[in-house]
């Protein structure tokens, strides 16, 4: 199994068009501190099938920034699409619309996810006239059995019933946001990805332990972060997102325990750690976490 990280900014990415926060300045300043939106291109046994995990504002450039996932000559110049979403995020869906020149697009999600997407967003009538859109059921933990998506077996653990803005009036569902497992049954490797934690439940503490490969929700730094940015009153686990450090934080729970390989991803352009200067990647590295780096191809 191979995953690519396509992306690694919450929502806006780095920069923010509209902002002017000390994250954003620097990255306009020095633009390898940019980074697109968050999200995986995953490959089983076969490098020419893959799918991704979420579909962001930014997939065309993402797909475009690794060769092995741009059209070649000998393929299809309208390739079938699959994507495999974590939630119903604008962050992490936009992007099924840039897909529209597919042959068809099959998208996984859970059931509350697909509603919203319909009902909500009306993506399947925008989408209708230029390409089909396929769904399936996204299978969770523990219930049907995994799906099998590009010779991998992919299943979801349910996080958080957090719902979208534009998605409030529809019903609570602790599927909202899930954490995708995805396992390789011929190398035998296994990955989570969880870029929205809101909370470290026994589940989840499960997985992660058993996990070859963890890329987790690193928006915030520090549960006060958004009060002191001046974004949000809320704290970070207010608004669905476990800080990295701190009382409540998920690096001092992965302590000793973490997997050899653990990221952290989707960071917040109030986030200190998007400067690859700042002091608190050391103290990441002492507990064998690291923060994500785009293009990075992880083999498992």
């Amino acid at each position: 199994m191979l995953l690519r990280i396509l992306g690694t900014a919450a929502g806006g990415g780095l920069p923010q068009w509209n902002c002017a926060c000390p994250g954003c300045t620097g990255a306009r300043r020095e633009p390898a501190r940019r980074r697109l939106h968050d999200g995986l291109a995953v490959h089983g046994t076969d490098p020419a099938s893959w799918f991704l995990a979420n579909a962001t504002p930014d997939v065309a450039e993402q797909l475009e920034s690794h060769p092995d996932l741009r059209p070649r000559a000998d393929h299809a110049r309208t390739p079938v699409v699959r994507v495999v979403l974590t939630d119903a995020e604008l962050d992490h869906v936009l992007g099924l619309f840039r897909l529209r020149e597919a042959s068809r697009i099959e998208v996984w999600a859970t059931v509350p996810v697909r509603r919203a997407l319909l009902s909500q967003l009306r993506l399947g009538t925008v989408l209708a006239p230029y390409t089909p859109l396929i769904w399936h059921d996204l299978p969770l933990i523990g219930e049907s059995g995994p799906a099998t998506i590009a010779g991998l077996d992919v299943e979801a653990l349910p996080l958080s019933a957090k719902r979208p803005r534009y998605a409030a009036d529809e019903p609570a569902d602790p599927a909202w946001s899930v954490a995708l497992r995805v396992h390789d049954p011929h190398g035998g490797g296994t990955s989570l990805y969880a870029p929205a934690l809101a909370a470290w439940s026994d589940a989840f503490a499960k997985e992660a332990a058993q996990a070859d490969c963890l890329l987790l929700d690193g928006t915030f730094l520090a549960e006060d972060e958004p009060r002191r940015s001046g974004i949000s009153e809320r704290s970070a686990s207010g608004m669905g997102h476990l800080p990295i450090e701190g009382p409540l934080g998920s690096a001092g729970r992965l302590s000793g325990s973490a997997p050899a390989l653990s990221y952290y991803t989707h960071l917040n352009n109030t986030n200190p750690l998007t400067d690859p200067g700042d002091p608190g990647h050391e103290r990441l590295a002492r507990l064998g976490l690291r923060v994500a780096v785009e293009r990075t191809v992880i083999s498992l």
